[in-house]
């Protein structure tokens, strides 16, 4: 059974370039243009990984993870933020609100690989 991965940004390109990286290395996608979509997305499934942007609109990234953190199927899901933001303060926040990792966009899709083989058994 192939692994499934949520891939939430209101970016459709970059939400695509995700996808597509994440579909190459063999993952079933599920998008969301924001977390109040991503939300209604995987109501009744369990993922494997959660790839999420920060600043969106309806609902944000923090409040998105505070949400399905509360979920009991996602409580150990890793949720990785993959953001513009790269202060210290926005890092602290995301481990606050249970993200699992930090990436800064731009990303490469090579790094990208390589953070998710550390988070998803």
């Amino acid at each position: 059974m192939s692994k499934s991965v949520l891939v939430v940004d209101d970016s459709t390109s970059m939400r695509q370039m995700v996808s597509f990286t994440m579909k190459e290395a063999g993952f079933d996608v599920i998008e969301a243009g924001h977390g109040q979509e991503a939300i209604s997305r995987v109501q009744g499934k369990s993922v494997n990984l959660v790839i999420t942007d920060l600043n969106m609109p309806v609902m944000d990234g923090m409040t998105m993870i505070r949400q399905l953190r509360a979920k009991p199927e996602f409580k150990f899901t890793p949720i990785l933020m993959l953001t513009t933001e790269s202060q210290q303060e926005k890092k602290l926040e995301g481990k606050a609100a249970g993200a699992t990792g930090w990436i800064v966009k731009p990303f490469n899709p090579e790094q990208l690989l390589q953070v998710v083989a550390k988070v998803v058994r």
